[in-house]
């Protein structure tokens, strides 16, 4: 299996998470649970093999996408297909790292997976065309910074005030959530039309997926959990909030999730119908 990720340079750094090419992956699996992490997406397939998605219940298939896509945050997880002998290309967004390359306010793409036609035109196909005809992955990544760079406009950068919030939610205590946004120097609507402008949702909203992610970083690989710590550490006020709330983002209890050994997996994506 090829998996392979690129070092962007600066600015475009600052804002794309990751950039990575996957080839010959073999799932165990047909379809996949995915829990919202905060970042949009830009996934080429450069395969042929259309993906679906599915009824969170129900899992029967809704859409199907192919050639590329754009994916936005989702504020409740989404079931997907996974395929063997994939070959994927992969733009990952921070949170606050789109605007500067999209032109639009990120909030537009809240929950929505919407095909590259619909936000780009046929700009996303010529790349992808362009990506097809590179034989290594580092040539890929080299066509790939060369179009960011090209869409990329340092006037639609967010503020230095607002990247602070940003950072503060991500690293600070759940206790410190007021004290943060309360920090922020101009009024709480000029900040709450920032966070939907930039990173999609509200500075609340967004603190809850940041720290339902940390929570899946902290059982990761672990053999005895102690929920209850988890849920004091993370700064749930009850245990009856903290299971809400993981359940909400991930559509399992938190004895389920471990009965099933997903703190194994990726931490983000956990298959629904692994074989065996």
């Amino acid at each position: 299996m090829i998996f392979e990720t690129h070092q962007l340079t600066n600015p475009i750094s600052n804002y794309i998470e990751s950039i990575f090419h996957l080839k010959d992956f073999i799932p165990d699996h047909s379809i996949e649970r995915v829990v919202p992490t905060g970042h949009v997406f830009i996934i080429f397939e450069l395969d042929d093999i259309p993906r679906n998605t599915f009824d969170n219940t129900t899992l029967k298939a809704n859409k199907t996408f192919t050639k590329a896509w754009i994916s936005g945050i989702h504020k409740n997880y989404i079931s997907i297909s996974a395929h063997p002998k994939s070959e994927m290309f992969v733009i990952q967004f921070k949170p606050f790292g789109t605007y500067p390359f999209f032109h639009f306010p990120s909030e537009d793409l809240n929950e929505k997976i919407l095909s590259a036609e619909e936000v780009f035109g046929e700009e996303l196909l010529l790349l992808r065309d362009k990506l097809l005809k590179q034989e290594t992955s580092q040539d890929k990544f080299i066509v790939a910074e060369k179009w960011l760079t090209s869409r990329y406009d340092d006037s639609k950068i967010p503020s230095k005030e607002l990247l602070t919030i940003v950072e503060k939610l991500q690293q600070e205590p759940a206790v410190n959530f007021n004290k943060i946004t309360e920090s922020y120097p101009y009024t709480q609507k000029h900040l709450i039309d920032q966070f939907k402008k930039y990173v999609g949702v509200t500075p609340k909203y967004y603190h809850r997926i940041a720290r339902f992610n940390e929570i899946l970083q902290q059982i990761r690989q672990k053999e005895q959990i102690s929920w209850s710590q988890v849920a004091y550490q993370c700064g749930y006020a009850d245990q009856s909030h903290f299971i809400k709330e993981f359940s909400h983002f991930s559509g399992f209890n938190p004895q389920e999730f471990i009965k099933q050994e997903f703190n194994k997996d990726e931490p983000n994506f956990f298959p629904l119908d692994r074989e065996g």
